[in-house]
């Protein structure tokens, strides 16, 4: 039932009953009022009767109204939850519910990751279909994953305000972008290029706030010492996404006969059963969103306007216009104007630009060197799922000993965010070593398996490097972590992005008798070593940049 009340149905249902169910413990008859929320003429215990209740939305305006003037009546009363163990504090979910919640948001991450690249299997038949080339058959996989980059700019700082809460963007989103495959599969989409590439483009934008918000969503339910596992199993979803899509493409593709259609429809079903689900299912998760929901229930059941959340009080002397301009610039001021982020934004936005580069090298290696077949070719991608798996368990490792334990322990002093840049740095010089093992093995004199391996190689420096520097700037900046992660969405998508146009043209032009991609693969292994100064720099350096922020630190 705590699920339910806090998820975006249950919240539709509790103010269409006008607040009779489900019910919150503020408003049973046995909820104990602590003394300081009670107003001068009520006693501690109060009971919630008809007409202390609240009657409509407009009731709930105007309470929002009241708690943007206090300060006139007397000094605001801060509402928090009731004592270390409240059951509505994520932080003291079960384990069971923390596990579901963070599922639920990798699910809704690596569904978005799916669906860039989940049709590019059926790419043949497509461009055969619409008489088209290839670049603009790669349109719209581009157009895709610039939108997801584009939407966390404006979906992730709303996240972090009391007003909108973590649930509603997520399932108000999901709804557009279900609406939208359906267009995909059954509109004009399905017979022009330009349709198809403005609706792909406009999907990966309500597609977003999962990759923008899904490590915030994860930090929200985990204790500090445990906030580093509660990012790696988002970011394991985030980073096998590009992987799986081919894949799962694959094998619609194979399925179907070669219809590239099966592939829209299949991200229709996941996208509109994942909007039923969660709906029901999924809860807020942002404390300011739940304890200013808590504060309505309390000035109503009082009458002491001074109760007032944090999030209100923020809010309380902003106009709509100057809240949305500080939501909407935050992110770009933090990305431009913080070197630490800046520079690990273009570091991860490369490793992910290498990806969507690097795949476009799989067609040539085990389709016309090896002769696989579609879908074993979307197996091979597998390849990379595995070196995450394995690098995400040597990572775990390492942050129980450097991180979780000292905090356990009370050795607080001897935790900072450079804790984490030691597996940067190693991940680092591996993930270069992986594509180097790739490009070069891949002959038709060698055996496939070579490359693969190398392919798995790269898949463990990859992840090691991405997640170290995810948590870096999670610890480096906890107060905006949402943003954080919106900036550096658009980052690695806009990039990301735009790779995949020049991939098979870098390749083609590059290649050599019995090494297909092994001039092209080398270039890529020379801007990884480049960018391996990134991480090294602030290990070194990362404490006095931080010093100088005004965005750092809690």
């Amino acid at each position: 039932m705590s699920v339910f009340r806090n998820s975006f149905v249950g919240r539709l249902i509790y103010h269409a009953s006008k607040h009779r169910f489900p019910s919150y413990p503020e408003e049973k008859p046995d909820y104990v009022l602590p003394a300081k929320y009670a107003a001068d003429d009520k006693p501690p215990a109060c009971q919630l009767t008809e007409e202390n209740s609240f009657n409509s939305l407009d009731d709930v305006e105007k309470q929002e109204g009241r708690a943007r003037s206090i300060g006139s009546n007397g000094a605001p009363i801060f509402v928090d939850y009731d004592g270390p163990n409240d059951p509505e504090n994520p932080y003291n979910w079960p384990l069971y519910k923390k596990v579901l919640f963070i599922a639920g948001i990798g699910f809704l991450t690596i569904s978005v990751y799916m669906g860039s690249a989940i049709y590019t299997p059926g790419i043949e038949n497509l461009m055969n279909d619409l008489q088209i080339t290839r670049v603009k058959a790669t349109l719209p996989l581009t157009m895709f994953v610039i939108g997801y980059g584009l939407g966390p700019m404006v979906f992730s700082p709303m996240s972090e305000n009391a007003v909108f809460g973590r649930t509603s963007i997520y399932i108000v989103t999901v709804f557009t972008f279900f609406i939208l495959q359906i267009a995909q599969c059954f509109g004009p989409a399905t017979r022009s290029i330009a349709s198809m590439t403005v609706i792909r483009f406009l999907s990966g934008v309500f597609a977003s706030p999962a990759l923008g918000t899904g490590g915030a969503s994860a930090s929200d339910v985990v204790t500090a010492p445990y906030m580093p596992v509660g990012i790696i199993a988002w970011s394991i979803a985030a980073v096998c996404g590009p992987t799986l899509g081919p894949l799962v493409g694959a094998a619609l593709v194979n399925g179907t006969g070669g219809s590239w259609l099966w592939t829209f429809r299949f991200m229709m079903i996941m996208s509109g059963a994942s909007f039923v689900i969660f709906g029901f299912f999924l809860p807020e998760s942002l404390g300011a969103a739940i304890l200013r929901r808590k504060a309505q229930r309390l000035r109503k059941l009082t009458g002491n306007d001074n109760i007032v959340a944090e999030g209100e009080y923020a809010n309380r002397s902003l106009t709509v216009r100057q809240v949305a301009v500080q939501t909407l610039w935050r992110p770009i001021e933090i990305t431009l104007f913080e070197p630490v982020i800046l520079f690990i934004n273009l570091y991860i936005a490369l490793i992910y630009s290498l990806i969507y580069l690097w795949f476009e090298a799989f067609p040539i290696v085990y389709v016309g060197t090896y002769h696989f077949t579609v879908v074993e070719l979307g197996v091979s991608y597998v390849s990379v799922t595995l070196g995450i798996f394995i690098g995400s368990a040597i990572y775990i490792g390492y942050i129980y000993f450097a991180y979780t334990k000292k905090l356990l322990q009370g050795r607080e002093n001897e935790v900072v965010p450079e804790v984490f840049l030691p597996p940067a740095i190693v991940g680092s010089v591996v993930m270069p070593i992986g594509i180097a093992i790739f490009g070069w093995s891949a002959s038709p004199n060698t055996h496939w398996i070579g490359s693969l391996i190398g392919a798995m190689v790269f898949g463990m420096g990859g992840f090691v490097v991405i997640q170290s520097l995810f948590n870096y700037m999670a610890m480096s900046f906890p107060r905006y972590i949402a943003s954080v992660f919106g900036g550096n969405a658009l980052f690695r998508s806009v990039m990301a992005g735009c790779f995949p146009l020049f991939g098979p043209p870098l390749y083609n032009n590059l290649k050599i008798k019995d090494y297909p991609v092994g001039l092209g693969s080398t270039i890529v292994v020379a801007i990884c070593l480049c960018m391996i100064a990134i991480p090294v720099v602030f290990y070194i350096l990362g404490s006095r940049i931080r010093a100088t922020s005004r965005y750092a630190g809690s």
